[in-house]
């Protein structure tokens, strides 16, 4: 079988023409993936930054791209360095200025990636929370306000309207250790993980009786596959869990202060939300073709057709997506023959409609960023042995409303599995007395930044009102490959 490789066409085409330059570049990207270091994808996306803003990579001691950023500083130095354009759009000269929440734990990648979003024709405002990392097209944890008339399918996300929903029970958190075999049986009978993942019989399938189901050509062409799926979880970070959530006095109306039983889940729009992405990600690119650094970043115009057909089945994606999660609640619940005595959800992986503080309207982006609007609740998890806080926004001016969406990640899946042993994981576990069905080394808590860190980079975002602590915590199963 022929290995993969990065060729000097697919390094060319990020407008590198000087032959030394191209070289190196090849040296290193095919060098990062023999070792598997990183993905192709993950490799290319990191070249296309550093050639757009190679100083955060030069600025950055020990990176695996150093040495090429001060050699593309160098040649554009000497004028030795010119960049092909090949867009019907160029991007601006100076970006916007943005806020950096946690600037000290972010990747240089994720700084290049939003810098360049920030040179868009359209961007407005932006900002880069605490948990952000290197994505595709906008960093993980990337908030992007462009002009109300567009938007951009890849900084929606693939996975769209991604999300997380936790069931509040009244009873108490000691029920995990009581009753530990039973709640493992109720993940196992209630909840189903993988890329091809369906169930059999459902809970509520009213959503489907929604006229935008027959809206487009597109959306009609994924209901079977929607439906087959509804009440299913993905791969990579997705979670079906139970744990122990402590309420703090006064912190959620008819709640009382203590410790109780809460299932928390974290999944998104399935098939039905990718494909929707991938269809309308390659129609942006074509309609809206950008330099090479930021091709990913291409946008659709809402008033043409296909802005408006990418915005219905985007916004149905929302509301399936939260149906799916209520599915998957809803059977447990009703399993346990309790029902909660609260639900909470938000989503990120979305665009919304909104005004900034000066009254102007936009699209907001949230690639992996949770809506933290004044007194909007929402979930940010930790890991699987860490916890996770149910927040209220502050409505934060200068963060868009916006707060990370989870710890993110602090190494790559391939490098977890290089570095990490599955007794230092095993052990952690225990002593966090946490009980995994599935997952993999690349999901183990050590690959997560620290949330506590993460948390208070962004106190002037949200106040905390509960912590959750995973005891039972059920992913996909090892084999599966990641989607998140």
């Amino acid at each position: 079988m022929e290995k993969e490789k990065i060729s000097n066409g697919e390094i060319s085409a990020l407008g590198v023409t000087d032959l030394e330059l191209l070289v190196n570049f090849s040296r290193v990207a095919n060098g990062l993936l023999k070792h598997q270091v990183m993905t192709k994808e993950i490799i290319l996306a990191h070249l296309e930054s550093l050639v757009e803003d190679p100083m955060p990579y030069a600025m950055k001691k020990g990176g695996k791209f150093r040495n090429l950023a001060e050699r593309v500083l160098e040649l554009r130095k000497d004028g030795k360095f010119i960049k092909q354009q090949r867009s019907n759009h160029a991007l601006r000269e100076e970006l916007i200025e943005f806020p950096v929440f946690g600037k000290e734990n972010i990747e240089a990648g994720a700084l290049g990636q939003m810098n360049t979003a920030m040179k868009l024709p359209i961007a407005v405002a932006g900002a880069l929370m605490p948990d952000a990392h290197h994505g595709y097209g906008l960093p993980i944890g990337g908030v992007l306000a462009t002009t109300i008339d567009t938007i951009i399918p890849y900084a929606v996300g693939v996975d769209i309207a991604c999300r997380m929903c936790l069931s509040i029970f009244d009873l108490p958190a000691t029920v995990v250790d009581t009753d530990k075999d039973k709640l493992k049986s109720l993940l196992g009978e209630h909840t189903v993980f993988g890329m091809g993942g369906v169930v059999k019989s459902h809970y509520d399938t009213s959503l489907f009786d929604h006229a935008d189901w027959n809206a487009t050509k597109v959306i009609r062409s994924l209901k079977n596959k929607a439906y087959t799926q509804l009440g299913t979880s993905g791969t990579g970070n997705h979670f079906v869990e139970w744990g122990e959530l402590t309420v703090t006095a006064g912190a959620l109306e008819g709640i009382p202060a203590g410790t109780y039983l809460a299932l928390l889940s974290h999944s998104g729009s399935r098939g039905f939300g990718g494909s929707i992405a991938n269809y309308y990600s390659e129609i942006a690119m074509k309609k809206t073709k950008l330099p090479q650094e930021a091709k990913h970043l291409a946008w659709l115009d809402m008033n043409t057709e296909e802005g408006q057909e990418y915005w219905i089945a985007m916004n149905l994606a929302g509301e399936y997506a939260s149906a799916n999660h209520h599915e998957i609640h809803n059977k447990i619940a009703n399993a346990l023959n309790l029902p909660p005595v609260m639900r909470i959800e938000n989503h990120h992986n979305f665009a919304w409609k909104e005004k900034l503080a000066n009254g102007t309207e936009v699209m907001v982006h949230r690639k992996g960023a949770t809506p933290a609007g004044k007194g909007v609740l929402g979930i940010i998890p930790g890991s699987m042995s860490t916890p996770g806080f149910l927040v209220r926004g502050k409505g934060e001016e200068s963060s868009i409303n916006s707060a990370s969406h989870g710890a993110g990640r602090l190494m790559s899946r391939t490098a977890a599995f290089k570095t990490l042993h599955k007794d230092l994981v095993e052990a952690e576990l225990l002593d966090k007395r946490v009980t995994l069905i599935g997952s993999d080394l690349d999901e183990a808590p050590m690959v997560y930044k620290d949330i506590h860190a993460v948390m208070a980079a962004q106190t002037d975002l949200v106040d905390v009102l509960a912590s959750f602590q995973p005891r039972i915590v059920k992913m996909a199963d090892p084999k599966e490959r990641p989607e998140d």
